[in-house]
């Protein structure tokens, strides 16, 4: 079954400083802040949420189309996804802009400052859901705002079941906005911080979200996840890691190992559960296209955590 991703392509850029931010910012001296941070450590990688969820679920053998638009920067990006056997025919370039990128600095104490360019992702609604052919899947993936209303209402005017993943876009839309766009999903993938910032913005319960759609799935990081469906609240353990290295793109692992299970038409327990060892492999890798794995090595490690097979 081909799998539509829409969502943004972005360059991340991350940077360790060497200390902690507290120790070089005045508290009562932010309002004529102006500080600079040495940050030997640096390295940069491929992102966005398109590009990492087609990244894991090619790698499990997917068929997956990734879509979203890029800027003239993204030829190095390119060559990674041609090396790496992810199509890019629906990725298309906007002319004299940059492909979107985040600027990370992280402190000793893991907090973070980010500054992010959106760049060429306020593009996103040039692309059209039916420029792809075979689509039988798709997800609606943070991207620019113009493009993700206009994809949710093109999939659901094609009769395409999608799931709705808000992530960090969930700020760029009022209450009303956010429960139509559950009126033409067929599924909801949030984080538990997104699921309290869905329910107070809309005014309903996690409950009432859930009848909405066909299922309602919610991850809580080292608790697990739950998956709402059918009346039924199908609780998913976390899988065993090997080493807790890089949560960045986790997320975007999970909703990968979703999408497969979704398109073989699994049950609930075992996509949950193909979804959170994604996540687990993604975690124990830098960055969040660096994980490496193959179908057979998926399947094996899958059986050693759970039990069970899912083929």
């Amino acid at each position: 079954m081909t799998v539509l991703v829409c969502g943004s392509f972005a360059y991340d850029t991350i940077m360790v400083f060497n200390d902690r931010f507290k120790n070089h910012i005045l508290p009562e001296q932010v309002h004529i802040l102006n500080v600079s941070f040495m940050v030997p450590k640096m390295r940069r990688e491929f992102g966005g949420c398109a590009g990492n969820i087609a990244y894991s679920l090619h790698k499990l053998g997917g068929d997956v189309l990734p879509m979203g638009t890029v800027g003239e920067d993204f030829e190095p990006y390119a060559k990674w996804m041609d090396q790496c056997g992810v199509k890019r025919d629906h990725v298309t370039v906007v002319p004299g802009s940059y492909t979107a990128q985040a600027f990370i600095t992280t402190d000793m104490d893991d907090n973070q400052i980010t500054a992010f360019h959106p760049g060429a992702m306020g593009h996103a609604h040039l692309n059209t859901v039916s420029q792809a052919n075979g689509v039988k899947l798709g997800i609606v993936s943070p991207d620019g705002r113009d493009g993700m209303l206009t994809h949710a209402r093109q999939f659901a005017d094609a009769g395409i079941p999608f799931i709705f993943d808000p992530g960090q876009g969930m700020p760029m839309f009022g209450g009303e906005e956010l429960l139509d766009f559950l009126e033409q999903a067929t599924y909801l993938t949030v984080n538990d911080y997104e699921c309290k910032l869905l329910m107070d913005k809309t005014g309903k319960s996690l409950k009432d979200l859930a009848a909405r759609v066909q299922a309602m799935i919610v991850t809580r990081g080292g608790e697990g996840s739950e998956i709402h469906a059918g009346g039924k609240v199908h609780k998913i353990p976390v899988a065993r890691t090997a080493a807790l290295i890089d949560p960045t793109g986790c997320g975007d692992a999970y909703r990968a190992g979703l999408l497969y299970g979704i398109a073989r038409n699994m049950d609930w327990e075992a996509t949950g559960r193909i979804a959170a060892l994604l996540g687990a492999i993604k975690i124990e890798q830098h960055g969040t296209q660096n994980h490496d794995l193959g179908r057979d090595a998926f399947a094996k490690r899958f059986q050693d955590s759970y039990g069970f097979s899912f083929a």
